[in-house]
């Protein structure tokens, strides 16, 4: 592939935008390594180094209009985000089911795919699930579904739906979703060392803009990258109630191999499945040791633990549950939304997505065997494989 600077890209966004100032260089160090491991390690086909090269620079177009929107609007940053609801877990722990659920609620507010990676200028009522812009995502997405049609049924997101946190993040280079599509180890090695407050920071100030013109309500956000970096988020937000989703490990290792495996695929004509499978199960490791390691040393600090097969079973109740844990119950005209984006929604009506550990040389034995304390600890039942 063509080698990837990021000088030029950032001049690149400069001349797309007409703007000039990215803000607090907090980005940069990300990006220099981004760059440097996907050149070396990515392995990108021709369509990987067009889509590759388009999104870092979209995240730079994009930041440099966050950061211009916020110095013409200064009043933004005192925009008020109070106790947010962060939902945290593995990828394909249940975190974006419960995140549509939590959207039923009027009360809350979502991140939604299409605000994530345009938030300038912040959406009103009237074009906050409609219009062009949404209009530009929803083709985004199918456009992507349409190469690799598997992405519908394994994480299918519409454009007016909630999506992850990871989407901004990546706007300051310090983020999961980069993982996701390139398979670069060194920039996942120093992604897991990083200082990531940074991060957070220009996340809330996306989150200030985007409820600045009238869609407000109590933030509900999700992402497994928030796993990972604890202490950043709660710095960043001191008052979130924190929400754990649990799943059987033997389960979490065998889709999110398949998950990222079908993603970056795309990008990609190189069989990159043992970097995979060694590089997603420790990082499943390193989050659950990371969310324990948090727990320790915060023993006052509430996190409402939610089992994956207790959400499946009664998303309902299992929303009223997490609502009462920190003193509130959910409002009725909630649970009647729920209930009926539950019916309108069964499971699978996307497609089956099929998984086997085996197709990425892993052995559901000893998975068990490495997570058996999280699984003892939270008392997360095993499921059946698929």
């Amino acid at each position: 592939m063509a080698a990837l600077d990021a000088d030029e890209l950032m001049t690149a966004a400069r001349a797309g935008t007409g703007l000039d100032d990215f803000g607090p260089d907090t980005f940069r160090e990300g990006l220099d390594i981004l760059c440097r491991s996907i050149g070396d390690e990515a392995q990108l086909n021709d369509l990987g180094d067009l889509a590759v090269r388009d999104t870092l620079l979209a995240a730079l177009r994009t930041r440099l209009l966050v950061t211009d929107w916020i110095a013409a609007h200064p009043e933004v940053a005192d925009e008020p985000i109070d106790a947010p609801i962060v939902v945290i877990g593995m990828f394909r722990a249940g975190t974006t089911f419960l995140g549509r659920l939590l959207d039923q609620d009027p009360a809350n507010r979502s991140l939604l795919r299409w605000e994530s990676g345009d938030p300038v200028p912040p959406p009103t009522p009237e074009n906050h699930r409609r219009g062009p812009r949404v209009v530009a995502a929803q083709m985004a997405g199918d456009m992507l579904e349409a190469l690799n049609p598997a992405m519908h049924a394994i994480h299918h997101e519409d454009a007016d739906g909630p999506t992850e946190c990871i989407a901004v993040m990546s706007q300051d280079f310090k983020s999961l979703s980069w993982e996701a599509i390139t398979n670069v180890p060194t920039y996942g090695r120093w992604l897991l060392a990083t200082d990531q407050r940074s991060a957070y920071e220009y996340h809330r100030s996306v989150l200030q803009i985007l409820q600045s013109d009238g869609v407000d309500g109590r933030w509900a956000i999700k992402s497994p990258h928030h796993a990972i970096a604890l202490d950043a988020l709660t710095a960043v937000y001191p008052d979130a109630h924190l929400v754990l989703v649990h799943r059987d490990p033997t389960v979490l290792c065998a889709s999110v191999c398949s998950l990222i495996g079908t993603l970056s695929g795309t990008f990609t004509d190189a069989d990159h499945s043992a970097y995979i499978a060694e590089h997603w199960t420790v990082m499943l490791e390193e989050s659950v040791h990371r969310i324990d390691a948090f727990r320790d040393a915060h023993p006052d600090r509430r996190m409402t633990d939610v089992r994956y097969a207790d959400l499946v079973d009664d998303p309902l109740a299992t929303v009223q549950a997490i609502y009462a844990s920190w003193g509130e119950e959910l409002e009725p005209r909630a649970a009647t939304a729920i209930s009926e984006f539950v019916a309108a929604h069964p499971k699978g009506s996307l497609g089956s997505h099929h998984y086997d550990l085996a197709e990425y040389g892993l052995d559901s034995g000893k998975i068990a065997e490495r997570f058996a304390g999280y699984v003892d600890r939270y008392a997360v039942p095993t499921e059946p494989p698929r």
